[in-house]
C-alpha cells in the first residue's frame, strides 16, 4: 500500500489538468461524471469526431441503475429505456424481481443512448470532452504525465496528474503503460445487425437456441430491431454490409423461421476472446472498462462492469487529487475491481460453455434449468448477473451480511422529509446513515465535508443501526453505537481528520 502524493485541488493554476480520461464510451463518461461531482478538473479525449451511433450493449443492470441513481442521473435513462423484469443466465430466464433494493429489473437501452445521456450529464457537470483527439502516447514521471495528442490541426501535448484508459480492447493507454493483457482467443463467433423494426412471430428478448446456434430478436425502439446470431463457426462473407436477404437466410438456417427482415442499418461480427489486464494501475496510469477486461458480449456484462469500475475508481481518484485520500486508497481500486473483472470473464465463459456445442450441452442446460427452481441458486445467479452481490474485502474478519456490500436502497424519513439510501449519496460524499435513533455518532463531525451524517427513522428493510457508506454506496462500518470502530473506519476510508478537504476549506 503506497502513500499518494497530495496534488491539491485539481491542479488549478499549475497548467496541469488533474485527470485526463481517454475514451468517451460509457465507462469514460461515467468516470467523468464521478470526478466532476467531486470538483475535479477532467478532460475526456475521444478519437472519434462524432459518436458512432452503434450499440453493442443493450441493457443496464440493477447495480448500474443504482450507480446512476446515487448521483441523481437515472431519470432520463428510465424515460427512454424499457424496464424488463427478467435477465438471463446462458439464455435461461432470471427473475430480477427477486433482488433486494428498489431497482429490481433490467433496463433495456442501447449503448448509443447510454453514451449520449452520460455525455450530456458529464458536460453539464463541467467535464471538457474533446472529440477528434487521438492519444498516440505518453511519458510518465513522478510529477505527472505528458500525453501526446493528434488532431486534424496537428499534434500537441497535454500535461495531467493522472491518466485513465477507458479506450477499449485495443487500448493505447494500456499498451504504452506496458500492462499485459493475457487471455484466450476466440473459438465462438457472433453477428449483430440492427434493422428496421418489423413484426415477427418471435418472443422478443428471449433466446432461440437450436443445434445450429443461438438467435435473439430485441426491439431497440419503435424504429430499430437488433438481431443477434451466435455460432461455433466463423461467419462467411462480408458481415459489415449484410442485406435483408442474407439476414433472412441466416435466420432460416439457424431457426427454420421465415422472417421478413427489415432494412439493415449496421452489422458487425464478434468473437469470444477473453482477456484481463494484469493490473489496473501503473503509477499515475489507471485502466477501466474494456481497456481492463474483455469477453464475449453476453447480457451487456462488459458495459455494466465498466460503469461500475468508474463508480469504484471515481471517488478514490478524486480523494487523491483533492488531497485527503488515506495511504493506499487508490491501490484498493485494483484490489477490489480486478477480482470482479476476473469473475465476469469466467462467468461469461461458463455461460458459453453451457450453450455450445448445443447438442452436447442440452443435458447440462436441462439440469441448470431445474437448479434455477431452487431459490438459493436463482438468487445467487441473479445477484451475479445484476452486479448487486459484489462484496469488497474489509478489515473485519467476522462474516457480516452488510460489510463490503452496497447497502440495499430503501425509502427513509429524515427531519427534512423522505429520501432514499441512494438519494443520500447524491453529493458524492461518504454517508453515515443513522437508523438507530440512539447511536452516538459525534465523532463523524471531524470529517465534515467528506462524510454527511443523515439521521432517519428505522425502516423494515434494514436493521435499526447506523451504516457508514463510502461514496460508492458500499458499507465499511455498521453498529448500534459509535466508538473506536467507527473512528477507525473513518480514518481508513476518509483520511486524517486533521486534513481539511477542499470542500471544507471552501466553506461547503
Amino acid at each position: 500500500m503506497r502513500a499518494e502524493p497530495v496534488m491539491g485541488v485539481a491542479g488549478r493554476g499549475s497548467g496541469m489538468t488533474a485527470v485526463v480520461i481517454v475514451g468517451a464510451g460509457p465507462t469514460g463518461l461515467m468516470l467523468a461524471c464521478e470526478l466532476r461531482t467531486a470538483g475535479v478538473e477532467t478532460v475526456v479525449l475521444e478519437s472519434l469526431a462524432e459518436p458512432s451511433g452503434q450499440s453493442r450493449a443493450l441493457a443496464l443492470h440493477a447495480r448500474s441503475a443504482e450507480v446512476l441513481d446515487q448521483r441523481g442521473l437515472l431519470e432520463p435513462f428510465l424515460e427512454e429505456g424499457v424496464v424488463w423484469p427478467n435477465g438471463h443466465y446462458a439464455g435461461l430466464p432470471l427473475d430480477m424481481n427477486r433482488l433486494d433494493g428498489r431497482h429490481k429489473y433490467t433496463l433495456h437501452l442501447p449503448q448509443s443512448r447510454v453514451e449520449a445521456l452520460l455525455e450530456k450529464a458529464a458536460v453539464e457537470l463541467g467535464a471538457d470532452i474533446r472529440r477528434g483527439h487521438e492519444v498516440t502516447g505518453f511519458v510518465q514521471s513522478d510529477e505527472g504525465i505528458e500525453v501526446t495528442v493528434r488532431t486534424e490541426q496537428g499534434e500537441h501535448r497535454l500535461s495531467c496528474g493522472y491518466l485513465v484508459g477507458c479506450d477499449g480492447s485495443r487500448s493505447v493507454v494500456r499498451g504504452h503503460a506496458g500492462i499485459g493483457f493475457p487471455g484466450t482467443p476466440s473459438s465462438l463467433w457472433g453477428v449483430l445487425a440492427d434493422v428496421d423494426a418489423f413484426d415477427a412471430p418471435v418472443a422478443a428478448r428471449e433466446a432461440i437456441i437450436t443445434e445450429r446456434g443461438w438467435f435473439s430478436l430485441i426491439p431497440l425502439n419503435d424504429k430499430l430491431t437488433r438481431l443477434m446470431f451466435i455460432q461455433d463457426e466463423p461467419p462467411e462473407g462480408d458481415i459489415e454490409n449484410l442485406t435483408s436477404d442474407r439476414l433472412r437466410t441466416m435466420v432460416h438456417h439457424m431457426t427454420g423461421l421465415d422472417l421478413e427482415i427489415g432494412r439493415p442499418h449496421w452489422s458487425s461480427r464478434f468473437g469470444d476472446a477473453s482477456r484481463l489486464a494484469e493490473r489496473y494501475r501503473e503509477g499515475r496510469v489507471l485502466l477501466a472498462g474494456d481497456a481492463a477486461h474483455i469477453h464475449f458480449p453476453l447480457a451487456a456484462q462488459g458495459m455494466n462492469t465498466g460503469i461500475q469500475d468508474a463508480a469504484n475508481l471515481g471517488w478514490k481518484l478524486a480523494a487523491t487529487v483533492n488531497g485527503w485520500a488515506p495511504p493506499g486508497l487508490l491501490d484498493t481500486y485494483h484490489a477490489e475491481r480486478h477480482p470482479v473483472g476476473d469473475f465476469v470473464c469466467t462467468n461469461v465463459r461458463a455461460q458459453i460453455t453451457l450453450t455450445f456445442p448445443v447438442d452436447r450441452m442440452a443435458p447440462a442446460r436441462q439440469l441448470l434449468s431445474r437448479l434455477l427452481e431452487f431459490d438459493d441458486v436463482h438468487d445467487y445467479l441473479a445477484g451475479r448477473m445484476s452486479g448487486t452481490d459484489v462484496r469488497y474485502p474489509t478489515a473485519d474478519t467476522e462474516p457480516d451480511e452488510y460489510l463490503g456490500r452496497r447497502l440495499p436502497d430503501a425509502v427513509v424519513s429524515t427531519t427534512d422529509g423522505e429520501t432514499t439510501v441512494l438519494g443520500a449519496l447524491r453529493r458524492g460524499r461518504g454517508v453515515l446513515l443513522d437508523l438507530s435513533r440512539r447511536a452516538d455518532l459525534s465523532a463523524a463531525g471531524a470529517w465534515a465535508g467528506r462524510v454527511d451524517v443523515v439521521h432517519a427513522e428505522p425502516v423494515a428493510e434494514l436493521p435499526p443501526e447506523a451504516f457508514l457508506l463510502r461514496p460508492d454506496g458500499h458499507v465499511v462500518w455498521r453498529g448500534a453505537t459509535g466508538g473506536n470502530a467507527l473512528t477507525d473506519a473513518l480514518h481508513a476510508w476518509f483520511g486524517s481528520a486533521a486534513v481539511r478537504s477542499a470542500e471544507t476549506a471552501a466553506g461547503a
